[in-house]
């Protein structure tokens, strides 16, 4: 189908981190929307696109001109400056892996990075810039989280080096609010799945068994990929308007799908779709299962370190944190500021997960 003229005429607007999990689907949110023509970057050579990409709307939209990839790495202001150019909005997505606890790498990229973004952004005269922060900036890895706010202060120590630089990242955005005109937001997702993401392999690959982690009745809140992509569009939605800027404008907020559930419920729930009915389980209780995790903590750092690496076993004490705290968060405020309500509900994006892969596991 040929594009139409408005589609051709529609503003600019570029999505960092374009081609990452989230990346991904914002972006094909937006072509969809016809209401933009989007600049796609990332750090890779080329957009890579997978063959059912290439013959679906985002490959047609980077043949007729309603998307275009840059090369553009965060980290690099000239980059991202060119990038900009003649965009009204920013979606700042791009981030490390949140697994790989390496604190310089999250800083250089989550810190310095952002810092680039702001400029390039003042350079260019951008418009509007909506940040993908985390729901963990408010969490110390210690105490758990019930239904909280974005009054919650930061803790005076985080979790791990992604929250931590998420945070810092976090305030540079905010405290750009209204410099050279750019009018900027935070998005706080909750622990985000869909197709694409991490969680479905990991839980495949532990075959439906299941090592619950402390008493287990800990609740957590999940969003499906498609919500954190419609909060992000209302917050720019709501930027747009000179009411919703005011309010809004240097604010965060927590988006999640509003339906906080038990963590190991849902892991169930996830596995059962994919067709592991068994639901064996091993309770451990967490007087067990700390010592023997700081113990191999401990020895895989020193192995790594004898190589001259740094990178994160799998399960660590933090991680077995994460996994053992209620970590619910209050979408009350997106709600009424950004009008914002999950478009997706937790069972139809689980079972839209599954179904995508279900296709690799035939």
């Amino acid at each position: 189908m040929e594009p139409s003229r408005d589609s051709l005429d529609a503003r600019w607007c570029a999505v960092t981190g374009g081609r990452g999990f989230m990346g991904r689907h914002l972006v094909m949110a937006l072509l969809r929307s016809g209401g933009w023509r989007v600049r796609i970057t990332d750090i890779g050579a080329d957009a890579a696109l997978e063959p059912v990409e290439n013959e679906g709307l985002l490959g047609a939209a980077l043949r007729d001109g309603r998307a275009v990839y840059v090369c553009a790495d965060v980290c690099k202001l000239g980059q991202l400056t060119e990038a900009f150019e003649g965009v009204d909005t920013v979606f700042h997505t791009a981030a490390p892996d949140p697994a790989n606890n390496n604190f310089p790498l999250h800083y250089k990229v989550n810190v310095e990075g952002t810092k680039n973004v702001v400029e390039a952004c003042n350079t260019c005269k951008v418009k509007k810039l909506i940040y993908t922060s985390s729901s963990g900036v408010v969490f110390d890895g210690v105490h758990g989280l019930f239904s909280v706010d974005e009054s919650t202060p930061y803790p005076d120590k985080f979790a791990d080096a992604y929250t931590e630089t998420k945070a810092e990242a976090e305030k540079l955005v905010m405290n750009a609010n209204d410099t050279d005109e750019l009018l900027t937001c935070c998005i706080r997702p909750g622990g985000i799945f869909g197709p694409g993401g991490r969680l479905v392999p990991i839980l495949v690959s532990w075959r439906g068994f299941i090592v619950i982690m402390g008493d287990g009745k800990n609740c957590d809140d999940f969003v499906y990929v498609d919500n954190v992509v419609h909060g992000h569009l209302c917050a720019e939605k709501t930027l747009s308007t000179r009411e919703g800027a005011r309010r809004s404008g240097g604010k965060a907020y927590f988006i999640t799908n509003m339906e906080p559930m038990n963590l190991w419920d849902f892991f169930y729930m996830v596995l059962e779709d994919l067709g592991y009915k068994s639901r064996f389980k091993l309770r451990i209780p967490l007087y067990l299962l700390m010592p023997i995790i700081f113990l191999v903590e401990w020895s895989y750092k020193k192995i790594l370190s004898r190589f001259g690496m740094h990178n994160p076993s799998a399960v660590t004490s933090t991680t077995i944190k994460y996994a053992t705290v209620n970590r619910t968060f209050t979408c009350n405020n997106a709600a009424e500021q950004l009008g914002y309500k999950p478009i997706v509900s937790l069972k139809e994006g689980v079972k839209m997960t599954t179904e995508f892969y279900k296709q690799f596991m035939a």
